[in-house]
């Protein structure tokens, strides 16, 4: 009720026009602009629940059209962008993968000029490791990966990333399905760095996932809304503000920063080399980082805002989190990805894929075996049937 109050006193703030857009009551008509944009799947707020509706706001104020599709892994996109298969105007990914787009020369570089509520954006999230030049991101939101557990089912205390092995929640445990943050709760329980490049580490976190895996009901990602609200499932690791969401919805659900450490993140926005409307892409990200629009949009996403601006303009309770914005202390454990070297990244992605594929085989034995059977019983019936008639 608080955050749905919250976001209504947002939406009555927003419905004052904004002069810089236009006059009146802030609508524009359609100039034929189209922006193209690319996010992660449920990270944007879309006038649900009472919500704003950011990009047919932005078309309100702006005239520009946005087109908007999904994905629900930074690996996803890239396949993406590197195949040619979609051209965007701007993309969200997140810190690591900004660092290997701007590697292989991928993204444009940002007119600042026309960002002016870049100024907005605080400090701390500038100059990162990914672009330390700020010539290439925006950040869009930031936040910690965890567990996500449900205390009706879940009564022994959480604290360590091995509860996702405990065979007392067999068959009730999710595990990430893409390779990077699979390997990142491996990697963690193991003591090793979320960065390591080194193949018996890489062989290590797999075998720790391949000893899992008797354990885990599904490989997933958005799904995961799904499973731990309605309870088919207790426990996953998964992102901070994703789990404010859900506790919305199912009050038993509980979160852990684990105390082997965990994975803190950052996902900018950026523009593709190859985007058809660079300018109109500068204007949906200037719109993104205005704090009214900043705030209304993670106040519904749960997601945590680079902004004192946006946070001061946002529901106390949600910026007192200490899920939403931990202390210093709980930060001290987080671990930023890098980008790692392509042969590095191939190896943990065959090693995953052998991981969920492992038993693969012998399921399909099982099965060429069941068809044989029945096979061999049909068979026999008829013979049976036809020895019959010639009596």
């Amino acid at each position: 009720m608080k955050k749905l109050l919250s976001l209504l006193m947002i939406a009555l703030m927003l419905a004052m026009p904004f002069t810089a857009f236009a006059d009146g009551d802030g609508a524009v008509p359609l100039t034929g602009e189209v922006v193209y944009v690319y996010n992660w799947n449920m990270y944007i707020a879309d006038g649900s629940e009472g919500s704003i509706n950011v990009n047919e706001e932005f078309t309100r104020r702006t005239g520009i059209k946005v087109v908007y599709d999904i994905y629900d892994t930074n690996e996803i996109l890239y396949t993406k962008l590197k195949t040619g298969g979609a051209n965007y105007d701007v993309i969200i990914p997140s810190d690591y993968m900004i660092g290997k787009l701007i590697e292989e020369d991928m993204l444009a570089e940002i007119n600042y000029e026309n960002i002016p509520n870049y100024q907005y954006i605080d400090e701390q999230f500038k100059n990162q490791a990914y672009d330390p030049d700020n010539k290439y991101s925006v950040p869009y939101t930031w936040g910690n990966v965890g567990i996500i557990y449900n205390t009706k089912y879940v009564t022994k205390p959480v604290t360590s990333w091995s509860v996702l092995w405990d065979e007392e929640y067999a068959g009730k445990i999710l595990q990430f399905d893409n390779s990077r943050d699979a390997f990142a709760v491996a990697e963690l329980l193991l003591g090793y760095s979320l960065n390591t490049t080194d193949e018996a580490q890489l062989n290590a976190a797999a075998e720790k996932l391949a000893e899992q895996k008797p354990l885990v009901q599904e490989y997933i990602m958005d799904q995961v809304f799904s499973k731990m609200e309605h309870e088919e499932a207790w426990l996953a690791p998964y992102y901070a503000g994703d789990y404010l969401t859900m506790a919305e919805n199912n009050e038993n659900l509980a979160f852990c920063f684990p105390e082997e450490g965990f994975n803190m993140f950052i996902d900018a926005m950026c523009i593709p080399k190859n985007a058809q409307n660079k300018e109109a892409a500068e204007k949906y990200i200037n719109f993104i980082c205005s704090p009214e629009i900043m705030a209304a949009n993670l106040e519904f996403l749960g997601y945590s805002a680079p902004s004192q601006a946006a946070k001061e303009l946002m529901d106390p309770e949600t910026t007192s989190s200490e899920v939403a914005y931990p202390s210093a202390e709980t930060l001290s454990r987080g671990q930023a990805f890098n980008n790692l070297p392509t042969e590095t990244v191939q190896t943990m992605n065959d090693l995953f894929n052998n991981v969920k594929a492992s038993d693969s085989g012998w399921s399909l034995y099982i099965m060429i075996a069941v068809i044989v059977v029945v096979i061999a019983i049909g068979v026999a019936a008829y013979l049976r049937k036809k020895k019959r008639n010639n009596y």
